[in-house]
C-alpha cells in the first residue's frame, strides 16, 4: 500500500521495514485522543478560514463519526497503517474524500503525537491520583483501625522503639501523599499544547493555536516550536513519579512479606490476596505483595530506557521517539495494576495486635525509656545508659522481660529506682509518651489520620 507521505519516495516499502517502523500496535490507545486533537485542529481551522467551514464542519462530523465507530467496535484497527494518526486520516479520507484530505493542514505528526502524548497520560495520571487517593483511604482506614495496638519499630531490621501499628501505617499515608503532589506537579508541567509547532518550525498559516489548546482543555501551549516536538521532560517526569511510588509499593510490600511470615506473624492476608502452594499444602503466599516488589524493576527499567532513548538526540524530531510510547505505557499499565490490587490486600488484611504486643515486650524496646527515668532521676545519661544496658543483659540472660524484674533486682543497679519504674517502662504507657509532633503517641496517630482524611476530602 502506498504511504500518504508518498511524494518524494513511492512510498514502497519492504514489508520488514513496514513492521519495524510501525507503531499503530501500541499507539491505537490513544485514538480517542488522537481523534479530538483533529476535531479541535479542523474546528480551528474553518474558525481562521484557512478551510471552508462547512469543510471544517464536515471534518468534526467525519471525526465524532469514526471515533463511535471504533468505540463500538465496528471499525476495527488496521494493523497494515503506519501509525494511528495515519489511520484515522486515511478512513476519514476513504469518507469524505478530498474534504479529509484537508485536516492534515497547518500541521505535523510530529507536533500530532506529541499532542496526543500530552493529551493520554494526562487522562493516566488522574485515574493513577484517582487509584493512589483509594489505596490512601484504604491505609488509613487499617490505621484508624490499629491506631492504638502496639508493635516494635525497627532500625536495621532490629527491634528499636515501642510504636503503634497505626502510626507505621501512616508513614506509607504520607509517602502516597507526596506521590500524589508529585503526579498533580507532573501534570501541571505535561498540560500545554504542543499542536501548531508542526514539523519544527511553525507554519506560514495564520493559525490559533490558544484556540486549540482552549478547546482540548490546556492552560497554555508550548513557547518555542522546536521544544514544542522535541520535548519529552513530561514523559520522562512522569516515568520517574511512576518509579518513586513504585518503590514505596515495593518497600510497603517488603514489609508485608516479613509480617505475614510465621516468623513475624504481625499480619494475615486475606485469602482473595494469597495463593497456596501445589506441593505444600500449609503454604499460604503472598503473592501479590511479591508481585508489586517484582514489578517494580520492571518500571525502573521503562525509565531507564527512555531517558537512554533521549539523552544523544539531537533536535527536532527523530523517529527514536517513537520509543517514548511503549515504555511509559507499559509503566502506567503496571502502575495501575499494583494501586488496585495493593488497595484490596490492604484493606482485607488482620493484624495479629497480641503477636506485635508479644515481640514488642521481648525486643527491650522500652530500655531507652528505663534509661529516661534514671536520667529524670537526676542520673547522668551516659551513666543511666549503661546501666539500661546491663539490665537488659541480666534480662537476656535469664530469660525474663524488663516488665518482669521485681524491683528489688532494680535496686542493685541503682537505689534511684522506686515503684514508678513499672509505669514508666509500661509499653503502652512508652508510646503514650511519645508527645512530639508527628509522632507514634495515640493523638499524634490520631492527627495525622485526620490531616489525611481532610487532604482526600478536598
Amino acid at each position: 500500500m502506498a504511504k500518504m507521505w508518498a511524494g518524494r519516495t513511492d512510498g514502497q516499502t519492504d514489508k520488514i521495514a513496514d513492521d519495524f517502523n510501525s507503531s499503530i500496535s501500541f499507539d491505537s490507545r490513544m485514538f480517542k485522543q488522537d481523534i479530538l486533537g483533529s476535531m479541535a485542529h479542523a474546528g480551528m481551522l474553518g474558525k481562521q478560514g484557512i478551510i471552508a467551514k462547512n469543510e471544517a464542519e464536515a471534518l468534526i462530523v467525519g471525526l465524532s463519526e469514526v471515533l463511535a465507530d471504533i468505540e463500538s467496535g465496528e471499525l476495527q484497527f488496521d494493523e497494515t497503517s503506519e501509525d494511528i494518526h495515519m489511520f484515522v486520516e486515511q478512513e476519514l479520507t476513504k469518507r469524505l474524500g478530498d474534504v479529509g484530505k484537508k485536516l492534515h493542514t497547518a500541521r505535523s505528526r510530529n507536533d500530532q503525537v506529541a499532542l496526543d502524548t500530552r493529551m493520554y497520560l494526562r487522562d493516566e495520571i488522574d485515574t493513577i491520583v484517582d487509584l493512589i487517593r483509594k489505596l490512601l483511604e484504604s491505609v488509613t482506614d487499617k490505621a484508624q483501625q490499629y491506631k492504638e495496638a502496639i508493635m516494635p519499630g525497627y532500625t536495621h531490621l532490629q527491634r528499636a522503639q515501642p510504636i503503634t501499628f497505626g502510626h507505621h501505617l501512616m508513614a506509607y499515608a504520607m509517602m502516597l501523599l507526596r506521590d500524589e503532589e508529585r503526579f498533580l506537579d507532573c501534570r501541571r508541567r505535561m498540560n500545554v499544547s504542543p499542536i501548531g509547532s508542526c514539523a519544527l518550525a511553525g507554519t506560514t498559516y495564520e493559525t490559533d493555536r490558544e484556540f486549540e489548546a482552549k478547546k482540548l482543555g490546556f492552560a497554555g501551549v508550548t513557547l518555542n516550536s522546536i521544544d514544542g516536538v522535541s520535548d519529552r521532560d513530561f514523559c520522562v517526569e512522569m516515568l520517574s513519579a511512576m518509579a518513586i511510588l513504585m518503590m514505596h509499593l515495593s518497600r510497603f510490600s517488603e514489609e508485608i512479606i516479613l509480617w505475614s511470615s510465621w516468623e513475624f506473624k504481625f499480619v494475615e492476608l486475606s485469602d482473595s490476596f494469597t495463593t497456596g502452594s501445589s506441593i505444600m499444602p500449609q503454604k499460604k503466599n503472598p503473592d501479590m505483595a511479591e508481585l508489586v516488589r517484582g514489578k517494580t524493576g520492571r518500571v525502573y527499567g521503562d525509565l531507564m530506557a527512555l531517558l537512554t532513548t533521549l539523552k544523544g538526540l539531537p533536535l527536532a524530531y527523530n523517529k527514536d521517539m517513537q520509543e517514548d510510547k511503549e515504555a511509559v505505557f507499559d509503566a502506567c499499565d503496571t502502575v495501575k495494576m499494583c494501586l488496585e490490587v495493593f488497595a484490596g490486600m490492604v484493606s482485607t488484611m488482620t493484624a495479629n495486635e497480641q503477636n506485635m504486643l508479644a515481640a514488642a515486650q521481648k525486643g527491650f524496646i522500652n530500655a531507652t525509656d528505663l534509661a529516661d527515668y534514671l536520667v529524670k532521676k537526676g542520673m547522668p545519661f551516659r551513666s543511666a545508659y549503661k546501666i539500661s544496658g546491663q539490665i537488659v543483659a541480666k534480662c537476656i540472660s535469664e530469660n525474663k522481660v524488663l516488665e518482669a524484674l521485681t524491683l528489688e533486682e532494680y535496686k542493685e543497679f541503682s537505689d534511684l529506682f522506686d515503684e514508678e519504674i513499672y509505669k514508666e517502662i509500661d509499653l503502652k504507657a512508652c508510646v503514650e509518651k511519645r508527645i512530639s509532633f508527628g509522632g507514634t503517641g495515640f493523638k499524634s496517630v490520631e492527627n495525622q489520620i485526620k490531616y489525611v482524611k481532610e487532604k482526600l476530602n478536598k
